[in-house]
C-alpha cells in the first residue's frame, strides 16, 4: 500500500509519501509545495492543487492522508488552512483515491505512542520507522510523512478487519 500525506497550508503543504509492504514502511519521498506570499489566495489554491495533482500522478498513492483541522486560537489562519485543505481533498477524490483525515493527536499516537509527544520525538520516530539517515525537514514534510505513516497503519488494521 503506498499512501501520501498532506500536511496543508496555503504558504507551504507538506507531502510525505510511504509505502507499506507486510508490516516493512518505506519511504518514498518528501517535500513541500509553496506560493508565493503577494500571489492572491485563489492564485494559491490552484497552485496547491495543480501541484497535489502532479504528485498523486507521479507517486501513484492508493490512499491520501489530510490532516485534520482543529482552531485552537486563530480562526483566520484556520480558514486559509481550510482552504487548502479542501483543494488537496478535492485533488484525491478527483483521482479516486480514499481519504484518510488524522488530527494532530492522532498522528503523534500512531507514531510515538504518545498523543501529546513533542515534534523532535515524532521527528525522530519518523527517521527510525523509515530508516531515514536524518530527521525528514522541513517540519511541513515531516507531518505529513507521520500522516501517510498513520493512514498506511490504519489501512492495514481496516484491511485485516475486513478480510
Amino acid at each position: 500500500m503506498r499512501v501520501i500525506g498532506f500536511d496543508p497550508g496555503t504558504a507551504t503543504t507538506g507531502y510525505g509519501v510511504v509505502e507499506l509492504r507486510g508490516s516493512r514502511l518505506t519511504h518514498i519521498a518528501h517535500g513541500t509545495i509553496q506560493t508565493p506570499p503577494k500571489q492572491h489566495f485563489a492564485e494559491r489554491l490552484k497552485t496547491i492543487f495543480e501541484e497535489a495533482q502532479g504528485l498523486l500522478e507521479r507517486f501513484q498513492p492508493d490512499a491520501v492522508a489530510i490532516e485534520r483541522l482543529y482552531f485552537k486560537q486563530n480562526v483566520t489562519t484556520g480558514i486559509a488552512v481550510a482552504q487548502a485543505r479542501g483543494v488537496l481533498a478535492l485533488a484525491a477524490v478527483q483521482a479516486g483515491l480514499p481519504i484518510g483525515e488524522f488530527s494532530p493527536t492522532e498522528a503523534k499516537t500512531a507514531i510515538t505512542g504518545y498523543g501529546k509527544a513533542d515534534k523532535r520525538q515524532v521527528q525522530e520516530m519518523i527517521r527510525i520507522l523509515l530508516s531515514l539517515d536524518a530527521i525528514p525537514k522541513p517540519d511541513d514534510a515531516a507531518d505529513a510523512l507521520a500522516l501517510a505513516i498513520c493512514q498506511a497503519q490504519t489501512g492495514r488494521v481496516q484491511a485485516r478487519l475486513q478480510g
